[in-house]
This record gives structure tokens, sequence and C-alpha cells, in this order.
């Protein structure tokens, strides 16, 4: 297996970016160690999949933040963030890049930041903005997955119908206390526009009271970041038109045909 640092070695010594000198390792059966246990799960070609690709995260807070603290691990080799917001201090209780110590931080600058620690292969391309549907179109073009880990509902529906004018997959994600549904929306799926259609929709759910507890928004991400992975690796059967619905405190779990 070849280890963190001859991976950095070798890029400096030939003028190539980590990511390319992953690839490269892979196509040769060559392991970079820290992708050694994922090797059962994706496989060579699998992981060699990972790094070439791109992901679009919109919404790095509560869900985001483990989303991109798993994928980078995971060896996804490009994510394009985007969130206008800054950290508070009612996010230390559930998002993963949240500290003490960087309260008025965008939150796409602290991802940024954890990915070069986690995975400096993983290219991070960050934008410190509030979406609107244009800016959606323009951000998140080169992205093979897009992930919604937003928490407007008005945002969500706009994000999936840029997904679907892209033609790429969104994989949605959403959490109220205890209870998070997950959903794969391919781009011919009705997804989440075709439960709420055209009628005006509030910009919160029940998340606004039902608070957003700690473990909810890890569970739910989990999800997420694997069903990101079997997109990208062709891996398994994606919940396309099956909204997976979790609820944790009465330990129910369900599939909802939408």
């Amino acid at each position: 297996m070849v280890p963190v640092a001859a991976i950095e070695e070798v890029a400096r010594e030939v003028g190539l970016s980590r990511c390319e000198v992953e690839i490269a390792a892979l196509q040769e059966r060559l392991l970079p160690v820290r992708y050694s246990r994922n090797l059962g799960t994706v496989g060579w070609e699998g992981q060699i999949a990972l790094l070439q690709s791109t992901v679009g995260i919109v919404g790095v807070g509560g869900l985001g933040g483990w989303i991109v603290e798993g994928l980078a691990r995971m060896g996804v080799g490009r994510l394009i963030l985007v969130d206008g917001d800054v950290f508070q201090g009612d996010n230390l209780n559930r998002q993963a890049f949240c500290t003490e110590y960087n309260l008025g931080q965008p939150k796409v600058e602290a991802a940024r930041q954890r990915v070069a620690q986690v995975n400096s292969a993983v290219r991070v391309l960050a934008h410190h903005v509030r979406v609107d549907a244009t800016q959606m179109l323009a951000m998140l073009r080169e992205a093979d997955v897009i992930v919604d880990a937003l928490d407007a509902l008005p945002t969500r529906l706009a994000l999936q119908r840029a997904a679907q004018e892209l033609s790429v997959p969104l994989v949605h994600g959403a959490i109220a206390g205890f209870v998070g549904q997950v959903l794969t929306i391919l781009p011919e799926d009705p997804g989440i526009v075709g439960l709420y259609g055209d009628r005006p929709v509030p910009e919160q759910g029940v998340e606004a009271q039902w608070g957003n507890p700690a473990a909810t928004p890890m569970m739910i991400a989990a999800w997420q970041i694997q069903e990101v992975v079997k997109l990208l690796t062709g891996r398994g059967e994606p919940l396309s038109r099956r909204m997976l619905f979790m609820d944790s405190e009465t330990g129910v779990i369900d599939i909802l045909q939408v």
C-alpha cells in the first residue's frame, strides 16, 4: 500500500495533483493506504470513479457538514460547496465544523479548511453566497451528483428544478427532531416537487417546532453519503421514487413510494 507521505512526495516531484497521483496509482493496482478500508466496499474501479467525480453540496450546516466530511474521507475528487451562512452559537449542538473558536466564520471556509486536513487530494470550490435559481445552474453545472442539505423548503424545490434542468441526480435529505428522510431524485423523477406541486410552501417545516438535535443530522447525512457513493460507483439500488423515513424515537423505519 502507498503511504500518504509517498503520494505527496510523488505529486511534488512530477508536478501533478495528489488526486491525479492517487488515480494513477489505483490504475496500476497500487492502493493508497487511506482508501484501504474503502476497497472491499467500492472496489478498485469504484475508488477511481469517486476520485474522478464532482459532487455539489448545497447547504454546509447540520446535514451538509457531515456529508462533506464523509465524501472527503471516501475520496470524492472535487466538492462544490454552496452556503451563504456563517457559524452562530446555536450551530454548536450539531454542525460538524462549528466550534467555539470559529463563530462568525463562513461555513464553506470552515469546510474547506477541514477537507484540507482530512484529505488534501480533494479539491474544494467554495461559494459563500445565498444561492438563487440562476446561480444554482451556473455553480453546479460541473457536478455529477448534487446534494440537498438545505433547511428552507422553497430553496429545496428550486434546487430540484435546477438539478433536473442539468440532468443531474439530486440526493435530498431533511430532518426534524428524532425523524428524518432521504430521497434520491433522478432527472425524470417527480421528487419533492411532485409532493408539493405549484402551491405556496412555508419557508420551514416542522423542524422549527421539533428542533434539530445532534444525532439526527448525522443519521440522515450518513444515508445521503451512501446514496452519493452508490450513484457515482454504480453500486446498489438508489432510493429513486422511494423515500426512506426514519424515526429514531420510536424505532420505525419505512419506505414511502413517491
